[in-house]
């Protein structure tokens, strides 16, 4: 233990007890919810993850033990510089795919071509010289020219695809841009200061829940030789069990 002031057992015991309220707010507001983004859950769980935060360094400054909560934090993101009452917002989103069957994937881009007389023949290949024909470019092309991308990534297995990390950030704005101000480079000013919250999807956080779970069985003496991160949770805020949402900004 620190040689500084320690918490004492009423704060220790204070921070438990917040941490209680905390999880029937949560649950109340999971219970009352009226949609998939339903701002009182998010809410919710911000207040739980900063609860939980505040009684897992507690009980570490006083008696030298570790809570099994993972806490969600924004180490990935510098401190928030933003206007305080944002007058604009960009989203930006990235979402990454694996193409693992092309022949599902051309098979479905063919028959959005068969209904849809205005689309692109995929057959035909890429329009650029020297497209090969079938190909998975233009397959791609037509499939993205059809469908939302909300859609695609609800429907990715059908379209032959695997799905790889995924973020989105929302990010305050002075101003409204002008029109086609951006386009050329729409990622290029992206400012992480601006951020206010952003979700995070990866296979990496199941990977960290699945490694938890095999150090279920390790000798509890053994656990200052664990490395115990305080700055992540494998939850977003609507719930999704392999996401991570960083809450708003600080």
């Amino acid at each position: 233990m620190s040689d500084a002031a320690q918490p004492t057992a009423a704060e220790v015991r204070a921070a438990a007890e917040a941490v209680k309220a905390a999880l029937d707010r949560h649950l109340d507001a999971v219970e009352r919810r009226s949609g998939e983004d339903d701002p009182a859950v998010y809410a919710a769980f911000n207040e739980l993850a900063a609860a939980a935060e505040a009684y897992d360094e507690l009980l570490y400054d006083a008696y030298d033990e570790v809570t099994p909560f993972e806490i969600p934090g924004d180490d990935s993101l510098p401190a928030y510089a933003g206007p305080e009452e944002p007058s604009a917002l960009s989203v930006l989103i990235r979402r990454d795919y694996a193409v693992v069957e092309p022949q599902r994937l051309l098979s479905q881009a063919q028959r959005v071509a068969d209904l849809d007389p205005d689309a692109p023949d995929p057959s035909l290949g890429s329009n650029r010289p020297g497209g090969a024909a079938g190909s998975v470019h233009a397959a791609l092309g037509v499939l993205f020219g059809e469908y939302e991308p909300d859609e695609i990534a609800s429907r990715h297995k059908e379209f032959g695809l695997e799905e790889g990390d995924s973020t989105l950030w929302v990010a305050a704005a002075d101003d409204l841009a002008e029109p086609g101000e951006w386009l050329s480079a729409p990622f290029d000013q992206a400012d992480p200061q601006r951020v206010v919250c952003r979700f995070d999807v990866s296979a990496v956080f199941d990977e960290e829940l699945d490694g938890l779970d095999d150090d279920v069985d390790v000798d509890m003496d053994d656990r200052d030789d664990m490395d115990i991160d305080d700055g992540d949770l494998g939850e977003d805020a609507g719930g999704a069990p392999d996401g991570r949402a960083a809450g708003p900004a600080r």
